[in-house]
């Protein structure tokens, strides 16, 4: 069976993380989605791209989970989360799958 790109498991942690947050209003479960997805993304990184490039892209992860908050005041939330959700899989397929 063929492997969802990292780009995509990437991108779904962002969306569905805020999604399951937003419409659960629980937090904590959308932050299980987002650890859930990074876990996962961060392996295939690891596997097809090496761990400097796992950690580089687990930290732009990170880094988007925490820049979309500040950059939802300017331009809402949805745009923002789907924003930075586009960033970390254009990274994802450049760096991991494009290799595939």
């Amino acid at each position: 069976m063929a492997k969802v790109p990292s780009a995509v498991v990437a991108a779904s942690g962002l969306v569905g993380g805020y999604g399951v947050a937003r419409w659960t209003k629980k937090r904590p479960l959308g932050g299980a989605v987002l650890a859930v997805a990074g876990a996962a993304a961060a392996q295939q990184w690891r596997e097809k791209a090496g761990n400097t490039a796992a950690g580089v892209l687990t930290g732009a992860y990170v880094g988007a989970f925490a820049g979309s908050h500040p950059l939802a005041k300017k331009v809402g939330a949805w745009p923002s989360v789907l924003g930075v959700a586009g960033a970390v899989a254009l990274a994802s397929w450049a760096v991991a799958d494009r290799r595939a």
